[in-house]
């Protein structure tokens, strides 16, 4: 049974990432869809499957590339304005909890 984590995120759907570790280390994609639960992540182009797939009424048959899930620790924000991975802060902003990059102190978009 998986653990379930219930902390708040550093990475949201949308955000723009790097893979620290691992053998896509390197790698840049958008991430896609976000896991809590499991703590894991897609990202768009990272952990690429290939998965055979039978043919049936709504989609032909064939071999088809998946991206697979991704542990939120091996990945990184980038920061939006110089485009190196950063680490996340939070603060208050007109009494509302926002998430801003600390290596350029820029405010991220939610």
């Amino acid at each position: 049974m998986a653990k379930k984590y219930t902390g708040k995120l550093h990475i949201k759907k949308g955000d723009r990432v790097r893979v620290i570790a691992g053998s896509y280390k390197g790698n840049e994609g958008e991430v896609l869809e976000v896991y809590p639960g499991k703590y894991r992540a897609i990202v768009e182009g990272v952990n690429v499957a290939r998965k055979h797939a039978k043919p049936t009424n709504e989609q032909a048959g064939g071999i088809r590339e998946i991206n697979n899930t991704i542990h939120l620790s091996n990945l990184m924000l980038i920061d939006p304005q110089s485009g190196e991975p950063t680490r996340i802060g939070r603060r208050l902003e007109d009494d509302k909890l926002v998430r801003y990059a600390k290596k350029s102190n820029q405010t991220l978009s939610s």
